[in-house]
């Protein structure tokens, strides 16, 4: 007997094997119209999977999360069966399932063109029309690569050579198109439905590697239904207007250029944004008790391959050889550094825990082709900072860094934060046991901190286990930013130590922690959660006063004067253009406060003021708007005003 235990707790028997179809049959014609695919225990499979063993098993229908991924796996093959029939002479590549949608790359000596972007997914719907059944075969390799040289799909070829003789090779067909996958995927082509679309094309290189030939690769996104399709493409319209390297432009923050690849132009109005936020994280660590530090860019070899960077990191880091025959590299972090410090002097019990922080430059080689404004770069500043404390004293530790990280996330406008646990990865150093120390100690501060998690299994640093704070902005999408983790093996690799109460020494533990993470990436994210549109207290310029008349110069030099007097960023503009030009101008700009001042507001000492996205102006006394404004400044609202709010979102 086969004993299947349902998703509610209920348990059929069998008296022999069945197929997922059949099992979904079985519950309900219904359900066994709307399934897609079917997991055992915590395997999804295709839904002609035999289950011939007793096991928790749950019909999966396209409206299932879990279903998603197969619906874009199989939106990918259904791509490259449309390619190959609009443009026979294509070969095709790879096509896996990324965030929110797939690609498939594509051998072709011509360019695909917008226009073929509409053929292609025309023919998609046709194929998904025909609805035909998706089937999986099992080959011996060899046969495998031979049919697919037969037919002129070398790269096919080539990636099935690679996989290791012996090993399940697993074909899947659609009518006559069939490909090399993994799997699972859909029981028919008509079950995909047509919430998809082709977004954009670009350039890959076969296998990653720029020494080979560049590919063509098609873009796309695919969704359970039409309505979360749509929702996803007004979220993709509204992040073009969002884009932080358009913006940049406009609000003339900053630029990039090919004599600098991967590293930032920052114009006089970028970088009083970014100094705004190095002042605020400063402050914040200071009351925080933290100690601020800055290390060497540029430090031997020797270090890197002690800390063990070197053996893991290489590829990343850029390094140098002087003409004394020392080789040098230019720092990837600020770790092996801060151990450094730490080292200098005799360290006790008593001066645990020992908080050390640094705004440090560092550089990591990115491809080219993977560097992305100020998300992705090759020189960025990290708001580091390294706690050396004992064992006793990680829980503690762990849980103030975490409530500080949310507090500082909620300033910042970022309400709704997520948790991963990265445990070991494959590649690391130091024991099981010490790993498994380490793991606990960070498992009891999430749950002390009351936090809730989500695993996300081999994904922790080569040292030590790390909490990932995923933040979700204005428009729904996540940003992986803050980090803490836990670190057993650095400090007793780069002989760090303290004296215990026995006498003796001990290796400190070390933790890891960012909270911004990259400052320009969450530069970027800003410019991209605000539209631009900072609140008052980030803003590049927070006020300017703009005159109607030459009248009231002397007066708008006073006003600026005052705001100045009250560390408040001003500009006065006394230009001799038209008020209305200069105010559409400055809102354009996305000044947060527009101070007009004309003949009547000099005499009777009052500005008219202007609030971002706000069409009603008013009249107060200059005394009291710089009272306001500085108060407002010094609280640090995270938003701008809820009309100003309204108006981005109906941008």
């Amino acid at each position: 007997m086969i004993k299947i235990t349902l998703p509610d707790g209920g348990q059929r028997e069998f008296p022999a094997p069945l197929r997922g179809d059949e099992l979904a049959l079985n519950i309900s014609r219904s359900l066994a119209k709307k399934a897609v695919a079917v997991r055992v225990d915590d395997e999804v499979k295709d839904l002609s999977t035999l289950i011939d063993r007793d096991a928790r098993v749950a019909i999966l229908t396209a409206e299932d999360p879990a279903a998603l991924d197969i619906l874009r796996h199989d939106c990918a093959h259904v791509l490259a069966e449309a390619v190959k029939e609009l443009f026979p002479e294509t070969q095709i590549t790879i096509g896996p399932v990324i965030e929110n949608g797939f690609f498939y790359d594509f051998a072709r000596p011509t360019p695909f063109s917008l226009d073929d972007l509409e053929a292609i997914e025309a023919r998609m719907r046709e194929i998904v029309d025909r609805d035909k059944p998706i089937t999986r075969e099992v080959w011996e390799r060899d046969k495998a690569v031979a049919f697919f040289r037969s037919i002129g799909e070398e790269y096919k070829a080539e990636i099935i050579a690679s996989i290791p003789a012996g090993q399940e090779v697993s074909i899947y067909g659609q009518g006559q198109w069939q490909d090399l996958c993994r799997g699972p995927h859909l029981p028919s082509t008509g079950k995909l439905g047509k919430a998809f679309k082709l977004t954009k094309l670009a350039g890959a290189y076969w296998r990653g590697d720029s020494n080979n030939e560049m590919l063509q690769r098609i873009y796309g996104t695919c969704w359970a239904s039409e309505k979360d399709l749509k929702a996803h493409l007004l979220m993709l319209e509204e992040a073009e207007k969002r884009d932080h390297r358009r913006l940049g432009r406009e609000l003339d923050l900053f630029h990039f250029q090919e004599e600098g690849p991967g590293a930032v132009f920052w114009h006089p109005k970028g970088w009083s944004l970014f100094r705004c936020l190095i002042d605020y994280m400063r402050e914040r660590q200071r009351h925080g008790g933290y100690h601020e530090v800055n290390t060497p860019e540029l430090l031997d070899a020797s270090l890197w391959v002690a800390s063990g960077h070197a053996e893991k990191f290489a590829e990343e880091m850029f390094s140098l050889h002087t003409p004394d025959k020392r080789h040098f590299c230019l720092k990837p972090m600020n770790c092996p550094a801060h151990v450094q410090i730490f080292r200098q002097g005799i360290k006790s019990y008593r001066d645990l825990p020992f908080r050390m922080s640094e705004f440090g430059k560092v550089h990591r080689y990115e491809p080219s082709g993977a560097l992305h404004g100020l998300m992705r770069l090759r020189a960025f500043t990290q708001d580091d900072a390294h706690i050396f404390c004992s064992e006793s004293q990680i829980t503690e530790e762990c849980v103030t860094v975490t409530n500080l990280i949310l507090e500082i996330y909620r300033d910042f406008g970022f309400d709704q934060v997520r948790v991963k646990f990265s445990d070991r990865p494959s590649s690391r150093v130091g024991s099981d046991e010490v790993w498994d120390k380490a793991e606990s100690a960070l498992r009891t501060a999430i749950e002390a901190a009351g936090l809730d998690y989500v695993l996300n299994p081999g994904e922790g640093a080569f040292y030590g286990p790390k909490l990932e704070f995923v933040l979700r902005d204005a428009i729904g999408r996540d940003w992986q930013c803050g980090t803490l983790q836990v670190d057993l093996n650095l400090p007793g690799r780069l002989g760090a130590s303290f004296i215990g109460e026995d006498g003796q020494k001990h290796p400190p533990v070390m933790l890891h922690r960012a909270m911004f993470g990259s400052l320009e990436r969450f530069t970027g994210i800003l410019i991209e959660h605000h539209a631009g549109r900072f609140p008052l207290w980030l803003s590049p310029v927070q006020a300017v006063v703009a005159t109607i008349t030459s009248d009231a110069d002397d007066y708008a030099r006073e006003v600026t004067a005052r705001l100045f007097a009250r560390g408040i960023r001003a500009e006065c503009d006394l230009r001799n253009e038209k008020i209305n030009y200069k105010v559409r101008e400055h809102s354009v700009r996305k000044v947060p406060v527009q101070l007009v001042v004309g003949k009547r507001e000099a005499e009777e000492r009052t500005v008219s003021v202007r609030r971002l996205g706000v069409a009603q102006q008013r009249i107060a006394p200059l005394d009291e708007i710089v009272m306001a404004l500085a108060r407002e400044i010094e609280d640090r609202s995270p938003l701008i005003t809820d009309a100003a709010a309204a108006a981005v979102a109906a941008e």
